[in-house]
């Protein structure tokens, strides 16, 4: 699907249009079973909140002007429909965002606010996804898959490429996963630049997408999502993102939903960050004990979305 070469083009191509994050160090706050060294990576103050910014701007500025004026689509569990509308604006394309019932309502705002048109679809992203793509058909419009497409593949995985630049010692990586692309898009960069390291990749108990399809070998689709975070919430990945996971992630683990309510409210109280759900999942993962690392391991951890959800339970 992509190589390192792509992450490093989009690395270029983007380079200007989202921030550098910060990486900060936390171990010496955490109350967990870790003794090892933590750093967390606060993709959080990405612009529009998530490292989602990042494959949506490298998939427009990879496309084709004379495309985007039939106007942009997506469907997406609020994060990624937050860079989406971004991307429309700056192109200046109309831009519609397809959200599933349960997404975050301030996302909604957000959405309204850099001017997309939103529309309500189905109770999880893949019924969201199936309306967006029958609109983008009927419209004639280009559609920004959230995970399935290697511009935005290759537009997450520039986070990897600014940690082994910041913290090229880092031997533990954990990494969220919703549909997978953020965590194929880095492990392919952490492949190929540090290969002995340990990827471990973090989905809720309610949303198993990965680890089921790498239990049972290939892909499958759930027969039923049940978790509250609607940007983990995805009941069938892409093939070729499970291909990727399957050479390059070490493990995936399983977290409650109330792990990352625990752990969004340790970031707000310790660090002062709004993490959504999903942006709490990798200190979730070590606080729940889910992940132990190594005493040699120097753990990074991704904050991987801002919002107010985990606050408010």
């Amino acid at each position: 699907m992509i190589g390192l070469h792509d992450i490093e083009a989009a690395a270029d191509r983007i380079r200007g249009h989202v921030r550098r994050t910060p990486l900060v160090r936390a171990d010496q706050l955490l109350q967990a079973p870790a003794a090892a060294p933590l750093w967390l990576k606060l993709e959080c103050l990405q612009v529009t909140g998530s490292f989602k910014a990042r494959g949506a701007t490298n998939r427009l500025l990879a496309a084709d002007p004379a495309t985007l004026a039939r106007g942009i689509v997506t469907a997406s569990g609020g994060n990624h429909g937050l860079a989406v509308a971004r991307a429309g604006h700056l192109a200046r394309a109309r831009t519609t965002v397809f959200l599933p019932g349960n997404a975050s309502p301030a996302k909604r705002a957000k959405l309204a606010g850099w001017g997309a048109e939103v529309r309500i679809e189905g109770s999880v992203w893949d019924e969201s996804d199936r309306a967006a793509r029958a609109f983008a058909e009927e419209a004639g419009a280009v559609y920004f898959h959230p995970f399935a497409d290697p511009e935005v593949v290759a537009g997450q995985g520039t986070v990897a490429l600014e940690i082994a630049e910041d913290l090229p010692e880092a031997s533990l990586f954990l990494i969220a996963i919703g549909g997978g692309g953020l965590a194929a898009g880095m492990a392919t960069a952490i492949r190929a630049l540090q290969p002995k390291a340990r990827i471990v990749g973090i989905e809720p108990v309610g949303s198993p997408t990965l680890r089921a399809s790498l239990d049972a070998g290939q892909v499958v689709t759930l027969d039923a999502v049940t978790t509250a975070v609607p940007t983990m919430a995805c009941g069938r990945t892409d093939p070729r993102i499970f291909d990727i996971i399957r050479d390059t992630v070490d493990e995936v683990v399983l977290i409650e939903d109330r792990d990352m309510e625990r752990a969004a409210r340790w970031l707000w109280f310790e660090l002062g960050l709004a993490a959504d759900l999903s942006g709490a999942a990798s200190v979730a993962a070590l606080q729940s004990g889910r992940v132990v690392p190594r005493d040699d391991e120097i753990v990074c951890g991704l904050v991987c979305g801002a919002g107010t959800d985990g606050l408010a339970a």
